[in-house]
Order: C-alpha cells, then structure tokens, then sequence
C-alpha cells in the first residue's frame, strides 16, 4: 500500500492568485500553474529571507524538498515573466500551520455544521477582506447550539481564509467579497454566501431555513482601487 503524501504546511492562502501581463493578448495566453506549497517556498526564502533548512522547518518538509520545489517554482515564475504567461497560484498538497495560527475558539462536534459571519455589532460586515471579527455559529439538527465571536487580527483576505480553516468552518456569510478572498475559501474548502446583510443571527435563521442562497456574486472592488488609497489588506504573516 503506498504511503500517504506528506502535507506541507504554509501558513496562510495567498491574497493574490493570478498576475497577467499588462499589454498581453488575454484570449491567447498560455497559464502557468503554481502549487500553493511551491508559491510558500518563494515567499519563505524570498520574501521573508529564511535559508531552506528554516524553509524547511516551517513546512514541515525534508530540506531536500524545498530545494526541489524552490526550483520548480523559480523555473515557472522566470518562464512566465520572460514568455508573458499567465501564472495561477492554486492546488498542492498543503495543510495551514496551526501552530503559528492559533485561535481561540470551541471544539466543534461530529455532527455539527459550523457557519462563520463577517460581523460588526450584531450586523453583517460589508467586507470580507476587512472584517474585525467573525461570529460563529454551531447548528446541528437545525439549531444553533452556540455561538461566538473571535477578532481577526487585522490578517488580510488569504490569512482570514486560513483561520477559518483552522476554526473548522464549513460555511462563511458575508457582504462583498474580492476574487482572491474567494479562490482562498475555495481552497480552504469553504462554502460561501456572499451578498448578505443585517442582523447575523437572522441570516443565519435563513440559511437554517434554506432560503439563503450560496453565491460568489457579491463582489468587494477594495482590492482594484483602495490599496492605492492607503488599504492594507494587513501581508503580516503568521501569528506566532
């Protein structure tokens, strides 16, 4: 029986999963796929300036992986510069680094359906990417069971994505929502309603009641326009 692939742990989704040339030709570019551990890499030993056995320590890999997934990742990220191709971030086989992510929040039960609400004084927040706080319900059997609500620290939209993972979250409502923040929680494997508003627990009464409906419509622009106006989607890395 062949042994399972180990995970490789990054800390957070990414904000951004896809860069475009500028005066490229969009309907005949070629897309370079990069892994989500292979992107980790770049910006651990890049980006932060780690050496690969730290990389290494902080994926939870053999040195000798990183060194081959650096390279990939170098090679892909050169060719699609170099040949003006798109270049996707997505898939790979990682899990969040828990450690470096930690949350304080209850156990969730086998049975239960745990929703997340982008929250701000018992009303939805009209911004995934900028919310304070979330509240969380635990539903079994179509009941709220408990709720609670955890401050996000000022992460940005792929940080946010991964703190809902570690919390467990199988669902998250919210108001406007950017494409990142989107590709992050379907990543993270998180279903989402986007295009809510008013008080959160009477949204949550409606996806109870099935009269919710799933969308990713509801798009939030702030990452086109408010970076330039001083916006941080708060790049800050993992908690420690």
């Amino acid at each position: 029986m062949p042994r399972t692939p180990k995970r490789r742990r990054i800390c957070s989704f990414p904000d951004y999963y896809s860069f475009i040339p500028e005066d490229a030709e969009k309907e005949i570019l070629e897309t370079i796929m990069l892994s989500l551990d292979e992107f980790e890499t770049i910006r651990l030993l890049d980006y932060e300036g780690l050496n690969q056995e730290e990389c290494a320590f902080r994926m939870g890999v053999a040195r000798t992986t990183v060194t081959a997934m650096y390279e990939n990742a170098r090679k892909k990220l050169i060719t699609a510069v170099v040949e003006g191709n798109r270049l996707s971030i997505a898939g790979g086989n990682i899990e969040i680094d828990r450690e470096r992510n930690r949350i304080n929040i209850n156990k969730k039960g086998d049975n239960t359906m745990r929703v997340a609400v982008t929250y701000d004084n018992g009303n939805v927040f009209g911004h995934f990417g900028r919310t304070e706080q979330f509240k969380v319900y635990d539903i079994e059997d179509g009941n709220v069971v408990n709720s609670q609500i955890f401050g996000t620290n000022g992460e940005g939209c792929g940080a946010l994505a991964g703190i809902l993972n570690i919390a467990n979250v199988d669902a998250l409502i919210c108001g406007g929502i950017g494409g990142g923040a989107q590709r992050a929680l379907q990543e993270a494997g998180i279903k989402l309603y986007a295009g809510a508003s008013g008080n959160t627990d009477v949204v949550v009464d409606a996806l109870i009641a099935g009269t919710l409906d799933a969308s990713g419509e509801a798009n939030c622009d702030h990452h086109d326009h408010e970076h330039s106006e001083g916006h941080s989607c708060g790049h800050g890395g993992c908690h420690h």
